[in-house]
């Protein structure tokens, strides 16, 4: 693991740094710069108040500057964070996360390489130049779980955090929660963006992306977040992630 240090602190504009830990539960903490989180080895799981994402290897998350977040990794993981003001960088608009190229990945790799505690000479500067404009142009990942704020919804969203594989239909899981299911379902659509379906959906394969992550076998993933058809698995995580679960984690 690697020794604590404030990013607040240095004063560089844009810097990277390495980061290695057999195990992560970060507390909740915000930056005065937006970070790009870069999985090299491993999968981690991010939560903001308004967001999960867990990211596996090959990919980022940029979070944008004062956003509260923790990072969780039950497994080792390996991370490049970038730090940017927000002036020095063609950032995104909201957070988001990356799918990265083998470019970007060495770029971000030598980036870390780099002191962050002296100035920016010439060449040092070019390279997180090409960096910072490798990553604009990068395609978005479908990553993200909104995470919705009225607290009937919340208990919701907890219960099936807590077991995916819930089997419960919303009418039954909103009579839990002291709302109506109609109520329930309006709310979902209003504060994700989603049907619950759709969420409850996203959950089972975010959940199932961490579990893979972490060597658990398809047949066992799928059971665990609620598919007792692991082809109706597979099929539904190749049309999230464009490959089956097997290839996805090579």
């Amino acid at each position: 693991m690697m020794e604590a240090f404030d990013p607040d602190g240095v004063a560089r504009p844009v810097f990277a740094v390495d980061e290695h830990y057999d195990a992560l539960d970060e507390p909740w903490r915000a930056y005065r710069r937006a970070r790009l989180i870069h999985v090299s080895v491993g999968v981690l799981g991010v939560r903001t108040e308004t967001g999960r994402w867990v990211v596996p290897q090959g990919h980022a998350l940029w979070l944008m500057a004062n956003v509260q977040h923790c990072l969780s990794a039950a497994e080792p993981v390996q991370l490049h964070s970038l730090y940017a003001d927000a002036d020095a960088a063609p950032l995104p608009a909201q957070n988001v996360a990356l799918a990265l190229d083998r470019l970007a990945e060495a770029l971000l790799g030598a980036a870390g390489d780099l002191p962050h505690d002296k100035p920016v000479d010439e060449p040092t500067g070019r390279l997180l130049q090409v960096l910072l404009d490798r990553l604009s142009g990068l395609p978005s990942a479908p990553l993200a779980l909104h995470w919705p704020r009225d607290p009937r919804i919340q208990r919701i969203a907890e219960a099936l955090n807590v077991n995916p594989a819930e089997p419960a239909v919303l009418d039954d899981l909103a009579a839990a929660a002291g709302v109506t299911a109609r109520t329930a379902a309006r709310l979902f659509v209003k504060e994700t963006g989603q049907t619950f379906g759709q969420w409850r959906q996203q959950l089972r394969l975010l959940v199932a992306l961490e579990r893979l992550g972490a060597g658990a076998s398809v047949t066992q993933v799928a059971l665990e977040v609620g598919y007792g058809d692991v082809s109706s698995f597979i099929a539904v995580f190749r049309d999230a992630f464009g490959d089956t679960p097997a290839r996805y984690f090579r």
